[in-house]
């Protein structure tokens, strides 16, 4: 690591500790030219492979864009959003891959977002796998209604609606 100070080509770890969420590591760096700190912080890096073929890395926020639009009217708050991306992301980095598809990415997003809002993950999943007539909806919302059926729940927001304003 090079001094950001004296672009020395070493530094000394003095301190290391993992973030709270355990996806980064602090490290206080001492340069032993100038003696100067500063801090790094490492993550593992994660990209995903495009549609296109070009890869990009993994941006929470980019999940937290489209899930917004697709919750966007509903009574989801910024706290759930960012609960729901953070699982994503989680889902994502346990696959133990580096480099991810996008559409895996997507499919990440589904199964939360339809415990969260089956409203918003209709709309998303409408974007997501190109419904094309009103036949895709019909059947999604009767796949919607058996998986209610038989596990009986009602999706989270409908049944706990005091939580949205904790």
């Amino acid at each position: 690591m090079h001094c950001p100070f004296c672009r020395h080509g070493d530094s000394r770890v003095i301190d290391s500790r993992t973030s709270d969420d355990g996806t980064s590591i602090r490290r206080r760096r001492q340069c032993p030219e100038c003696a100067r700190r500063f801090t790094t912080i490492e993550t593992a890096s994660l990209s995903v492979l495009k549609r296109s073929g070009a890869t990009e890395p993994f941006s929470r926020h980019k999940v937290l864009v489209g899930v917004r639009k697709a919750c966007q009217g509903r009574p989801v708050t910024e706290d759930h959003l960012a609960l729901l991306a953070q699982r994503v992301e989680e889902s994502v980095r346990a696959s133990g891959s580096a480099e991810v598809d996008a559409h895996e990415v997507g499919l990440a997003v589904l199964e939360p977002l339809r415990e969260l809002d089956e409203v918003a993950y209709l709309r998303f999943a409408s974007v997501y796998r190109a419904f094309d007539n009103l036949e895709d909806f019909e059947a999604a919302i009767t796949l919607l209604r058996a998986e209610r059926e038989a596990t009986g729940l009602e999706p989270e927001l409908a049944s706990a609606p005091d939580r949205l304003h904790s």
